[in-house]
This record gives C-alpha cells, structure tokens and sequence, in this order.
C-alpha cells in the first residue's frame, strides 16, 4: 500500500466498508467499527485491525511492514508502513479484519475466513 487513498480503494472493494472517522481521523468502518485508520503516531503509516494473536507473528516475520509502539501492546490492531513490497498480505488482512467485524449474515455470504 503506496499511501492512504490505496488503502481506501483496497478496503472500500470489500462488501459494505465505507469511510468515516475514527477518534476524528480518516478511517475504514464496517458496520460502524474500525477495520483500519489514518490515526497512526506515523505520517508513513496507517492502523490496522488485526486479531492479537496474528500481530506478533507480523511483527515478526516483517518488521519492515508492521510495527507497534506501546500505545498500540495488548490493542488488536498493528501499524503497517506505506509503501512495502507486502501489498498482497496487507489486502489479505485488510480482508480478515472485514471479516471479524462483519455480521453472521455477511460471513455466510462471503465464506470462510480467509
């Protein structure tokens, strides 16, 4: 993801995500809940709502792409940098965290979680 308008053309191709704000910043909301936002501590990066036992393995595996500061430790949610090689992976999270805010009915229609 290049910067925060490829993050809203990747997020908004999901069914039912629209933008709006969240703690008065830019944001991608699906049913009314965050999935990621322009809030991060970092013009070079954006929030994304991940489930907290797949964050470490994140930061793990790529440091270059996902990072966390303290504010953000035991949150599920990681800061992901603009502008790395892990397009594929992010739009792949990009599609969980649609999935894990999305209503049974939106699940069954869209199928296993990816």
């Amino acid at each position: 993801m290049r910067d925060w308008e490829h993050v809203v053309a990747t997020g908004t191709a999901l069914p039912a995500v629209v933008t709006g704000t969240s703690y008065g910043r830019p944001a991608l909301l699906l049913r009314g809940k965050m999935i990621a936002a322009a809030s991060a501590p970092d013009p070079g990066s954006f929030v994304l709502r991940v489930a907290t036992i797949e964050k470490e393995v994140l930061i793990e595996t790529d440091p270059a792409t996902f990072w966390e500061t303290d504010h953000y430790r035991s949150w599920p949610a990681v800061l992901v940098r603009y502008g790395t090689a892990a397009d594929e992976r992010i739009a792949l999270l990009l599609e969980r965290a649609w999935w894990d805010r999305a209503s049974a009915t939106q699940r069954r229609a869209r199928g296993e979680r990816p």
